[in-house]
């Protein structure tokens, strides 16, 4: 086991896609530690839009600008992740009407497993702290590209796009 670093925090999720809210919390974490890992989650009860390494890549893009991040993929308990990454602090984007009990509860049951890793809880700057990639799902087909990049950064708009071209084309039978 690592020794575990206060300067080390690690942000996980499953970043499908990365968003706007979250690109916000990794450039204000990243000015907070000396080194910031994005751990994009594997969850087999998620039906992703992306791959792994595809969510790991417009990241990358995104966060080109943020030299002390790093990415890596992670599946199991978020809280072990944090650990073997040889960090103490767990950073979560939270919105704060919809996600608050549910990362309270979490929190809570993270420091059951391991009380030596903290949770720091971060909401997205203003009107980002709605954005979900959920609500991602929701309205990208009925979205401009304009639209669609007050939430996400333009790589994650034109990956958007392709997939859904992708899913027209699979549910059209190729047309």
């Amino acid at each position: 086991m690592p020794v575990l670093s206060p300067r080390v925090a690690v942000y996980p999720g499953s970043f499908d896609p990365i968003t706007l809210g979250h690109l916000n919390v990794m450039e204000r974490a990243s000015r907070l530690f000396d080194r910031l890992i994005v751990g994009v989650g594997v969850n087999v009860e998620k039906n992703p839009w992306f791959s792994e390494g595809r969510r790991q890549e417009l990241i990358r893009e995104a966060t080109v600008h943020l030299p002390n991040l790093e990415i890596r993929t992670f599946s199991g308990l978020a809280v072990e992740f944090v650990k073997d990454c040889g960090a103490m602090i767990m950073v979560r984007g939270v919105r704060p009407i919809t996600d608050i009990h549910a990362e309270l509860t979490m929190m809570m049951a993270n420091r059951r497993l391991d009380a030596d890793v903290e949770t720091l809880f971060m909401i997205a700057d203003g009107e980002l702290a709605h954005v979900s990639s959920s609500l991602i799902k929701q309205i990208a087909t009925v979205c401009t590209d304009e639209e669609l990049g007050r939430f996400l950064p333009p790589n994650a708009v034109q990956a958007v796009r392709r997939k859904l071209m992708e899913q027209r084309k699979i549910e059209g039978g190729g047309i």
